[in-house]
């Protein structure tokens, strides 16, 4: 099996662990490090030759665009909070405690290559958290507070890991230098990222074609990651911004295609990459095994003593944290979204899992120091971080559904039916103001008025049938079981005009893209 072939084997796992993980009730990413591990041992396959310095940039930025694209920039401004003292001053504390301990008991190992490796264990990962735990169930809080820990915590923790590298490397380091280029790489990729974000929805603008406009979306992460990153930025911040700014402002109503295009190609490549992110997990056992050869005791021993740290030092600053959020927070908080129990705050706990970031971070740290040394303990370095992505991501991710049920913590879905049923309200009564502001410019016949001020409540009544009185929501299931026949009449009809226009493509004479075009504007018609 050469390396191509092992790329389609990770594509397919992708693809196949998903629909077994839903099966079975486990997380399709740990069930993609577990066949990752699987071919990791497997004599045949052989050792994943991608250079470390390109895993980030090649899997991160389409993971991050696609797990951004599921929020929006006021979820974020209105969990800020929460987010900065649950998750991002974590990162600091997780580096700090992990530095302390590693330098104190792997010999040989220098603070500043132990806080590289606190650095690189530190930040949850994004993906990761919101695959496992954003398909359990869970209350919507919790989701969005894991979802901004992931997102923002890369941010922290790769600029603390490129400092502490550096001062590994170089023999020196300036608290006041490190401090400056943590703003400086935060305002660099700020900026990078409104700029690429602002000409992007401008280019789209200009493009038109849903196609090219999707196919936009694809580039433009890597873009704001690479340029970011060329300019001494973090590429993490600069992908989250440009992203934020592109679902703020480059969202048109009404390109109804183009819409529906970009979610179902950005979904495609979420599984994928995902896919093959934790598929690379796995494979990297082999550096791992490589370097526990004839010090396993050691070794293994302090990468439980670092999983140890990880674990304890979240439990123990989420607990107080979350009692300080719940205390600071009032009814002006709108939109905030905490922990309201020990019981979720359990299960954000244990959401906690590591992933490709920290692999990645770990293989990119160089062989060698400006004096000419080898790096120290590099190997040990990368055993332990190993040790901790494959402890918190298999014992975690499996376990973490049967944690969840057993604390009972389940998402409000009053609380998400009851915000349905106004948007429904909202969406019926903008229909219906705008049927009465055509009616003052044009002259509709009474019949057509009525109908299409029916038509306008119905818009909502499909939406939320209980925001109908019982008598009218009696009519509309009458209306619905009506429409709902005539659909699917309508239906078999329009299978029957793509099965005769599909035919016509192997014709003689026939042109295909004429025939694509036609059958392009059936089956739109078909989603009406």
């Amino acid at each position: 099996m050469d390396q191509l072939a092992l790329l389609f084997v990770l594509l397919l796992g992708a693809v196949v662990s998903v629909a077994v993980g839903e099966r079975l009730g486990l997380p399709a990413p740990v069930l993609m490090t577990v066949l990752g591990i699987v071919l990791a041992l497997l004599e045949f396959v052989p050792n994943v030759d991608v250079p470390p310095e390109l895993i980030l940039p090649l899997l991160l930025p389409p993971l991050l665009y696609a797990a951004v694209r599921r929020t929006s920039w006021r979820q974020f401004a209105a969990n800020i909070r929460p987010i900065l003292l649950l998750a991002v001053a974590l990162v600091f504390v997780t580096t700090l405690c992990v530095a302390v301990v590693a330098h104190a008991i792997v010999p040989g190992l220098p603070l500043a290559a132990a806080v590289a490796l606190g650095a690189l264990v530190a930040p949850p990962d994004p993906v990761a958290a919101t695959a496992v735990a954003g398909k359990l169930g869970l209350p919507r809080r919790l989701v969005s507070i894991l979802e901004g820990e992931g997102l923002f915590n890369d941010v922290t923790a790769i600029v603390l890991y490129h400092v502490a590298i550096a001062a590994a490397v170089s023999g020196t380091f300036s608290p006041w230098r490190a401090g400056l280029d943590l703003v400086l790489s935060a305002v660099v990729a700020v900026a990078v990222g409104l700029a690429l974000g602002w000409g992007t929805n401008k280019l789209m603008g200009l493009l038109g074609d849903p196609t090219l406009q999707v196919a936009l979306t694809l580039l433009v992460p890597f873009a704001s990651y690479v340029l970011a990153e060329e300019l001494h930025g973090s590429g993490v911040l600069g992908v989250l911004t440009t992203a934020l700014f592109l679902v703020e402002y480059a969202t048109d109503a009404d390109d109804v295609t183009a819409r529906l295009a970009g979610h179902t190609f950005w979904d495609i490549v979420d599984t994928l990459v995902t896919g093959v992110a934790f598929g690379l997990v796995g494979l990297e056992l082999h550096n791992a095994v490589e370097t526990a050869a004839g010090h396993w005791g050691e070794l293994l021993t302090w990468a439980a003593a670092v999983v140890g740290v990880v674990v304890l030092v979240r439990l123990a600053w989420l607990l107080p944290a979350t009692w300080l959020t719940q205390r600071l927070h009032t009814a002006r908080d709108v939109g905030e979204e905490i922990p309201v129990s020990w019981r979720e705050t359990v299960v954000m706990w244990w959401s906690g899992m590591r992933g490709v970031a920290s692999v990645a971070l770990a293989l990119a740290i160089p062989l060698e120091t400006d004096a000419g040394g080898d790096f120290p303990a590099r190997g040990e370095i990368v055993f332990i971080a190993f040790g901790v992505v494959l402890a918190t991501l298999l014992v975690q991710g499996l376990t973490l559904p049967w944690l969840v049920g057993r604390l009972g913590v389940r998402g409000d879905i009053g609380r998400e039916k009851e915000f349905e049923r106004q948007l429904a309200v909202r969406a019926a009564k903008a229909a219906k103001r705008r049927l009465r502001e055509i009616e003052e410019v044009e002259d509709l016949p009474e019949e057509l008025s009525e109908q299409m001020l029916r038509r306008s409540f119905d818009i909502g009544v499909r939406i939320s049938p209980e925001m109908a009185e019982d008598e009218r929501r009696e009519a509309y299931r009458q209306r619905a079981r009506r429409l709902k026949r005539v659909r699917r009449i309508e239906g078999e009809m329009l299978s029957a005009a793509r099965h005769e226009v599909l035919a016509a493509r192997s014709e003689t004479g026939a042109d295909p893209e004429v025939v694509d075009r036609v059958l392009r504007h059936l089956d739109v018609r078909s989603l009406r």
